[in-house]
């Protein structure tokens, strides 16, 4: 998803707080568009707090000298040794996609779906707990995702919510068993799309401890050659169930599931169309907990 249209880009500077700071496993996507005039840098530094007195991880493309990119750590207001990587791989006005991947040893950043390079880290990243983009860039999207345990699904990612300027950045933690009970902030809202994996019933409900009122209920059955039952419970009692003849998981299999919020539930596993249940709307806005 956007967080703002081309027609209305998200301000620069931009900067966000990480709740919990940065974890091995995490991945940040900076999506935008290079300005075309004016500005011939722009910078993505992830840093602790709003100041730049201590910048973990500074990553500056420079449009001088035929291009290159820099990279270096701020400590006590001091820069170290640059890294310079002599490659341009950024367009005056052109799209741009960069993934930063927290890995335990370094930052693997890669632009356009390509690996452009690593970044060995110089202070702990766990100190990290803001991000921020500055220089000659329209922002478009900016996601922090987070790594399941391996337990439950190897390279698998679990996506967080967008952050709005000055505002937090919160992660989905990952859970090391199931059953998993996360919040969701702000409750849910038409528009609204989770992707989830495991095994393996879902629900969305008003709270973590409240079993007994769960807007949607979805539960894969492995028996008489697999179905799906949707429901709603209200106090206590569950609602008429509805059925989906038709078993798209296999056993030691992985999958992707998607929730797609509108004025009902529509479940797609892995692309197409699975199944679609109604939700009244006006029990949207109270659901805050997966």
């Amino acid at each position: 998803w956007k967080v703002r249209g081309a027609e209305a880009p998200s301000p620069v500077p931009f900067t966000g707080s990480i709740e919990g700071g940065l974890q091995d496993g995490h991945k940040i996507t900076v999506m935008g568009r290079v300005l075309s005039t004016g500005e011939s840098r722009f910078s993505v530094n992830f840093q602790m707090d709003y100041t730049d007195h201590e910048i973990a991880f500074h990553f500056n493309p420079r449009f001088e000298e035929g291009g290159y990119v820099v990279c270096n750590t701020k400590q006590l207001g001091k820069w170290g040794p640059e890294e310079r990587k002599m490659q341009m791989p950024f367009q005056k006005g052109s799209l741009f996609e960069i993934c930063f991947e927290v890995e335990s040893s370094a930052f693997k950043v890669m632009v356009n779906k390509n690996i452009f390079l690593y970044y060995v880290h110089r202070v702990p990243f766990y100190q990290l707990n803001a991000i921020s983009i500055k220089g000659g860039v329209h922002l478009s999207y900016i996601s922090f995702q987070v790594r399941l345990h391996p337990a439950l699904v190897p390279r698998g990612w679990v996506w967080g919510p967008v952050p709005s300027p000055g505002q937090p950045v919160t992660t989905v933690p990952s859970p090391q068993h199931i059953p998993f009970t996360g919040r969701i902030e702000g409750g849910l809202h038409s528009d609204t799309r989770s992707p989830s994996w495991g095994v393996f019933e879902v629900n969305f409900q008003i709270a973590f401890s409240d079993i007994n009122n769960i807007a949607f209920h979805f539960n894969p059955r492995f028996e008489d050659n697999g179905y799906v039952v949707c429901n709603t419970r209200q106090n206590r009692s569950w609602g008429p169930e509805e059925r989906k003849m038709q078993m798209s998981f296999q056993r030691g299999i992985h999958f992707e599931l998607c929730f797609q919020v509108e004025s009902w539930f529509k479940v797609s596993r892995s692309s197409p169309l699975f199944t679609s249940a109604a939700c009244p709307s006006p029990q949207l806005g109270a659901l805050n907990s997966l």
